[in-house]
């Protein structure tokens, strides 16, 4: 069972049908959307500011959601794919956004609707991404535009899959074990 630790006065809310994987942690001022999964080793720590998370979202193994001390928050939108090993500090990502495996996206950064942010990339404190840009390196600069729809079924594409990925942890016989 995930940790899921009241904090300061605030009780971490879960949306409907969502997964927590096992050794997810979830912590304080967290607010989580209807079917959203949060996988393994991922740590949701809403300690010093809130964490507001849509629905559809899928946070992948090994990634960080933190804040600043009455400074930053996280606000995700919906249907938002964020990849493995990714650190979200206090920034705001859009419905329909793809954030790839590895990348950090620090204070006050924004991620437009629809947009990319490519494995590894860095994205500084304030930086803008715009609707349907990919956006590359470290630091994170603009690539290129994406097409609106193709965007937004990938992403779709995406979330639909992690949802029907976290069903199997549901079916018998998927219950953990000791040795």
């Amino acid at each position: 069972m995930a940790l899921i630790i009241p904090l300061r006065g605030f009780t971490p809310k879960i949306g409907r049908e969502c997964f927590l994987a096992p050794n997810a942690s979830v912590i304080g001022d967290v607010e989580m959307g209807d079917q959203c999964s949060v996988w393994f080793n991922t740590v949701l720590r809403g300690d010093v500011n809130s964490i507001r998370i849509g629905n559809r979202v899928n946070i992948q193994d090994g990634s960080v959601l933190h804040t600043l001390y009455q400074k930053s928050t996280i606000e995700i939108g919906n249907d938002v794919s964020i990849g493995h090993n990714v650190t979200i500090h206090g920034a705001k990502i859009h419905d329909f956004a793809l954030i790839g495996m590895g990348a950090v996206v620090m204070d006050d950064a924004v991620v437009g609707e629809g947009a990319l942010v490519a494995a590894g990339a860095v994205v500084l404190s304030k930086t803008q991404i715009g609707p349907h840009e990919m956006w590359a390196g470290a630091p994170a600069k603009f690539v290129k535009m994406m097409e609106p729809e193709k965007a937004r079924e990938l992403n779709e594409k995406i979330a639909r899959n992690y949802l029907f990925y976290s069903k199997w942890y549901s079916e018998p016989g998927s219950e953990p074990y000791e040795i």
